[in-house]
């Protein structure tokens, strides 16, 4: 089903690249992709109006260093007259909210996210706890492969981070189906290697990438 960052072909070569990943594993890969992890408007707000009374300041320092006086409420109007201004602005023009918080803010939202997707997506229910989550939230710029404990405990994290970083490169050039493929034939390539297929084995988790 075509998204708002996907077309159908593109959620199919991702749906088939799941699959044929699985068939080499008993373990199960869930994708999902967010435009957002957050919607910032409260710490952006934050740190706007102290950029914006800390500016305000100067410039009164300014203008007294040459002898122009303003009145204590021009100054303070004027103040929350901008304050007002970037807050309307900041609520109609959501995109630039994530620009205006820290980094680790905003890594911070995103992982508390894929930790939520994680566990909402019973990817943590899988019997042999088996399953990985390949996680992206695009305004934070944000990847992340979580593990059951069945795999954590096999697998080094050096091994995911090395699939992060390849997913968030192909990401940043724009191709995020291209991204999920690769991130997808590093972790079935993992999985193949320490859980190969049984004989009951089942599929769990839906091979369809959730976009949120």
């Amino acid at each position: 089903m075509a998204g708002k960052f996907l077309n159908d072909a593109e959620h199919e070569r991702i749906r088939n690249a799941i699959t044929n990943a699985e068939a080499r594993t008993s373990g199960e890969i869930h994708c999902v992709l967010a435009q957002r992890s957050d919607s910032y408007f409260l710490p952006a707000a934050f740190f706007l109006t102290m950029a914006i009374i800390g500016l305000s300041l100067i410039a009164a320092i300014v203008l007294h260093l040459y002898w122009l006086a303003l009145p204590l409420y021009q100054f303070v109007l004027a103040q929350a007259a901008s304050v007002a201004t970037g807050l309307l602005v900041l609520h109609f023009r959501p995109g630039i909210r994530v620009h205006l918080v820290p980094r680790s803010l905003r890594y911070r939202r995103a992982h508390e996210n894929a930790r939520r997707q994680f566990v909402g997506r019973n990817i943590h229910l899988t019997r042999q706890r088996t399953g990985v989550l390949i996680f992206l939230s695009l305004e934070e710029h944000y990847g992340e492969v979580l593990a059951d404990s069945g795999i954590a405990n096999v697998v080094p994290q050096a091994r995911w981070n090395e699939t992060v970083a390849k997913l968030i490169e192909e990401a940043s050039c724009g191709n995020l189906a291209e991204a999920f493929n690769a991130a997808i034939a590093m972790v079935g390539e993992e999985l193949a290697r320490h859980f190969p297929p049984t004989v009951d084995d089942q599929n769990e988790l839906s091979d369809h990438l959730a976009e949120i």
